[in-house]
């Protein structure tokens, strides 16, 4: 890989920059209310949440056939937009970190999995959408993380090399992607990767354990 003068900063959006997980999981459990089923607790859904809402329903009812999954998927996701903005918040110290890098004139986007109708609500409900250099959404192209183009399609956006770009991540596919579009990856280790998780193989040049630590990395990078 090239190196290259970092020029903007790139995130992945749940588990990233926003905790999500508050509301992804309140729409989870709605919909097992609704089925007759308790309630599940908040720590053992937390670190899927990254995997959204695939992995959140298989997990909310192990074992249900593919009819039914599609049923409860399409529930799941119409409570979730109904809250999709109600407990969510920038995790502690990213706001600091995004003041940090448009002071600096470094800009700033997100790529992320999330189709488009959920992540465009979300972002203006946060008052963010217009801070964006650029958005890429999970329906944006036709290839999705670990797929690199969601990443090169954000640097093309900002004129940019890639390898000028940083891309923060906290799944597999976030740093895999970033290492095929050949930017520099950083991981976020506050995010829900899991306590078993084994992110420190995964291909990155740092691994942040607050958001801003961002802000150190990018000054010595």
């Amino acid at each position: 890989m090239t190196r290259r003068a970092v020029r903007a900063v790139l995130f992945d959006l749940d588990g990233t920059l926003l905790d999500t997980a508050p509301d992804m999981i309140g729409a989870l459990n709605a919909v097992r209310c609704e089925e007759g089923e308790a309630e599940l607790a908040f720590g053992a859904l937390r670190e899927h949440v990254s995997h959204g809402a695939p992995a959140l329903i298989r997990l909310g009812f192990p074992g249900v056939d593919e009819s039914r999954f599609e049923r409860l998927r399409a529930r799941f996701l119409e409570r979730y937009r109904e809250r999709v903005a109600d407990e969510t918040r920038l995790f502690p110290g990213a706001e600091q970190v995004l003041m940090h890098l448009e002071r600096r004139a470094l800009p700033w986007g997100i790529v992320t999995n999330k189709p488009g109708w959920l992540t465009e609500p979300l972002l203006a409900a946060l008052g963010l959408r217009e801070r964006l250099a650029c958005l890429v959404c999970g329906d944006t192209l036709a290839e999705r993380k670990p797929h690199p183009r969601p990443l090169l399609h954000a640097a093309e956006t900002m004129r940019l090399a890639p390898a000028e770009c940083v891309y923060v991540g906290d799944a597999r596919r976030d740093l895999e992607a970033a290492q095929a579009a050949g930017m520099r990856g950083v991981v976020a280790a506050f995010g829900y990767v899991g306590a078993d998780g084994d992110c420190d193989r995964w291909p990155a040049e740092a691994w942040l354990q607050s958001p801003a630590d961002l802000i150190d990395w990018l000054e010595a990078a």
